[in-house]
């Protein structure tokens, strides 16, 4: 059981159950598990998933990019539900396996430039210094290079923050399901929010 108790299917709003039946159903998401989490904050919830079904429109860097991008960072923060789901439909078996190759052999010039970024940012982002910038813009745009660090950053974001909800734990919840926690905040004692 993840760290917060996921909001039993038939307690949720119709909204959320429609975007997370549909979600699971059309591939977007590999268990629906931490839906129902993120279900607790409506708004939290859309915005997911619209992200997840805008991910690759009128980008610079191509559907097949993001989809590496997004696979490697789930293997980088051990997001298993994220490291089963394939999102594109050219990233294949053999793709993800060059993942795990610290040198990505078998991918284009700008898919490794991608990862090798992805995996700085995530250890060691002083290394992303002048000499690694020139690198990137020798196979990227400036446009491009300004894509590729935000969908970065905002994926592995959420991949680490998934990892930390523990999604396939074993152990009770930490905070326990409560329909009053649904879209609701805590004041303080003088009725403020905090």
């Amino acid at each position: 059981m993840p760290r917060i108790e996921p909001i039993p299917r038939d307690e949720l709003e119709a909204e959320a159950r429609a975007i997370i039946d549909g979600g699971v159903a059309d591939g977007l998401y590999a268990t629906p598990v931490p839906l129902q989490v993120f279900a607790y904050r409506s708004e939290q919830l859309r915005s997911l998933h619209q992200a997840r079904l805008d991910r690759g429109q009128d980008t610079l860097l191509g559907g097949r990019i993001l989809e590496l991008i997004r696979i490697r960072s789930a293997q980088l923060g051990t997001c298993q539900p994220c490291m089963q789901s394939r999102k594109h439909d050219s990233v294949t078996e053999e793709d993800v396996a060059a993942l795990l190759d610290p040198e990505h052999r078998t991918l284009s010039d700008q898919e490794r430039m991608a990862l090798e970024f992805l995996d700085l940012l995530s250890a060691d982002h002083h290394a992303l210094d002048d000499a690694f910038y020139r690198r990137l813009g020798a196979v990227f745009t400036a446009a491009q290079i300004i894509e590729l660090g935000f969908s970065c950053a905002e994926t592995m974001g959420v991949h680490r923050f998934i990892h930390t909800l523990d999604i396939f734990g074993e152990r009770e919840p930490v905070i326990a399901y409560s329909k009053e926690e649904v879209d609701a905040a805590r004041t303080t004692a003088n009725g403020k929010d905090r």
